[in-house]
């Protein structure tokens, strides 16, 4: 231990009061940054999960262009042309080459999952009641792998759908809405008149309100048998990729493999990727804010124990000591309250996080305030902590180096 250190230690134990309170000022600040992005990091991980229950990370689809073709051309001034009403036609719908596109995505490293949907309006019937409805076609291996369907089945058993021709799930709204339970009929209709029986074998909620008060989920074969359409036909091929934030690029690599609409999430969900970054944002404005706050309590207490040890400072001076020796014994101080106020912090904040995570708090599909526990939020909030306690050291140490010790001990 060099004569610095030395020095360092006295000074730190003359006041041990003053030094608690300087700790447990970084703890705090360490502890409730740790405990916020704790909680925002659980937020946005759940709400993605959520968002991404029903909505694939990219999309591929047959796009109806949103300019009609001029139909009539002339070149010709004194020629009147006149066309009224022009309209798009399409002449293929959907996805007529699934197998063939699937094929051609297997050499992309990044994708992580393809599942086939056909998706169609019909009308459900049970008895009187009669409403309209989403019907989807879905491979449920696939596309179990993509949305993790089998985790949102509150009644029955997705793969029913694989072993009877009559299985349908329901979502939990759709199915109180027509007022049927688990083994009940039901009468499917499409927009053309033709109408099969079912039998519910599962319900599933997926927490997207909007979304378990519409959907139907038959096997893709039976919604093809019943639409009447070939058995490499879709309307959408669901793509789940390894990052859900590099889908734009992936798209872009996607699209020359297709003729389709190659559609990455972020097109038309913004404002879910603007939320995110808001959250984040603020939990880290908070959290900083704190983390200031516990700096300024240590530049208070450094500054008293500069003012407290003014002579002290000066018999060093007349010893030999320079500005250097100074400004690092006072340094020293505040880097080890920074280190023991940072550990403890971290210990804490995880502590705090658990006990949140772990307490009863029924809010939709939550049990309990969603936490997350990303070892980069703790590195960040002990290195914030460092960085905050050695500037608000760092002035009073150069203030003290530059005390005049003639003066000093005169006075």
């Amino acid at each position: 231990m060099t004569t610095n250190q030395k020095i360092v230690k006295v000074f730190l134990t003359a006041r041990v009061k003053q030094l608690v309170a300087a700790v447990l000022s970084v703890m705090f600040g360490i502890s409730m940054y740790v405990f916020m992005n704790s909680f925002m990091d659980g937020v946005n991980t759940f709400q993605t999960d959520i968002t991404f229950s029903a909505m694939s990370h990219i999309k591929i689809y047959n796009e109806l262009k949103g300019d009609p073709r001029e139909i009539i051309t002339s070149n010709k001034a004194d020629e009147l042309v006149l066309v009224s009403n022009a309209k798009n036609i399409r002449y293929t719908e959907g996805i007529k080459n699934i197998d063939e596109i699937k094929e051609g995505l297997k050499d992309i490293s990044q994708i992580t999952g393809i599942a086939a949907q056909l998706n169609q309006n019909v009308f459900i019937r049970n008895g009187v009641s009669k409403i309209s409805a989403n019907l989807s076609g879905i491979e449920t291996q696939e596309e179990n792998k993509v949305f993790g369907t089998a985790e949102n089945i509150v009644q029955g058993n997705l793969y029913e759908l694989d072993k009877r021709n009559d299985g349908v799930v329901l979502g939990t709204g759709l199915a109180e809405i027509i007022g049927v339970n688990l083994n009940d009929n039901i009468t499917i209709q499409t927009s053309d008149g033709v109408s099969k029986v079912f039998k519910v074998v599962g319900t599933i909620e997926t927490g997207a309100a909007s979304l378990d008060r519409s959907r139907a989920l038959v096997n893709i074969d039976v919604a093809r048998q019943l639409l009447n359409k070939n058995k490499s036909y879709a309307t959408e091929l669901m793509i789940d990729v390894d990052e859900y934030k590099n889908a734009i690029g992936i798209a872009k690599n996607i699209q020359p493999l297709t003729k389709y609409k190659v559609e990455p999430w972020q097109e038309g969900n913004a404002q879910m990727d603007s939320g995110e970054l808001l959250r984040n944002i603020i939990a880290i404005a908070t959290s900083l804010t704190i983390l200031i706050v516990a700096g300024f309590g240590i530049y208070n207490i450094m500054t008293m124990t500069v003012n407290e040890k003014i002579k002290e400072i000066a018999i060093l001076n007349a010893m030999g000591f320079n500005s250097k020796d100074i400004i690092e014994i006072f340094l020293l101080q505040s880097i080890f309250i920074g280190f023991l106020g940072g550990v403890a912090g971290l210990v804490f904040g995880n502590i705090i996080s658990r006990i949140i995570d772990n307490t009863p708090f029924q809010l939709g599909l939550l049990d309990s305030l969603p936490m997350n526990y990303n070892p980069k939020d703790y590195a960040l909030a002990f290195l914030f902590g460092l960085i905050i306690t050695f500037i608000a050291g760092y002035l009073p140490a150069l203030r003290a180096s530059k005390l005049d010790p003639v003066d000093t001990l005169r006075g």
